[in-house]
């Protein structure tokens, strides 16, 4: 790819980023993204023949950020319940860092047609690691299941987007959520 189209098209998923964390997946159109980054729409669909392939580029570095989050709670010294819970505040996070995108991506969670079935899938797996490790531990109940878990904390993760919730409400209610998976 020439140095022109490889600017163009990181310009491109910098200016949707941008405008998917301040507007929400469904109120940003392609011809908005166009005309902000200052590229014709031809240049556009090149790069991202949709808008599914558009919000994937333009996520791509919270995918990194999600996974080392998950494994920054797994290399903490704490106790089980204060990394589980360092995990569920930094899930909370990045699914409200994008509004919308709480429910977009907790209602999406099993559903392989989804658009956002890879971002499902970057949770899905985060969660899991997370669980397992714990589970190996003997921290957690036995019958804790990774993609339930997944649509707790994103439910509380959409109140928060959705709300003007104070960041102590929202941690007192992930504190439940992980109360009722501790073992013991």
């Amino acid at each position: 790819m020439r140095a022109d189209a490889v600017r163009n098209r990181e310009r491109i998923a910098d200016i949707a980023r941008q405008l998917f964390r301040e507007k929400g997946y469904d109120a940003v159109s392609m011809d908005e993204v166009a005309k902000t980054a200052g590229v014709g729409i031809g240049t556009l669909y090149r790069h991202f023949p949709t808008k599914e392939a558009l919000y994937d580029a333009a996520i791509q570095a919270w995918v990194e950020t999600v996974n080392a989050a998950a494994e920054k709670s797994l290399a903490s010294e704490g106790a089980p319940r204060d990394r589980l819970l360092a995990w569920f505040e930094a899930y909370v996070e990045f699914l409200t860092r994008h509004k919308g995108a709480a429910w977009r991506i907790t209602s999406a969670l099993g559903d392989d047609d989804s658009p956002f079935a890879a971002k499902c899938r970057t949770y899905l797996n985060a969660n899991q690691r997370v669980i397992d490790t714990l589970a190996s531990e003997g921290a957690l109940r036995a019958d804790v299941d990774a993609m339930q878990l997944c649509r707790l904390v994103g439910g509380v993760a959409a109140v928060v987007d959705n709300s003007e919730l104070a960041p102590d409400a929202a941690r007192s209610m992930l504190a439940v959520v992980a109360d009722g998976v501790l073992a013991g």
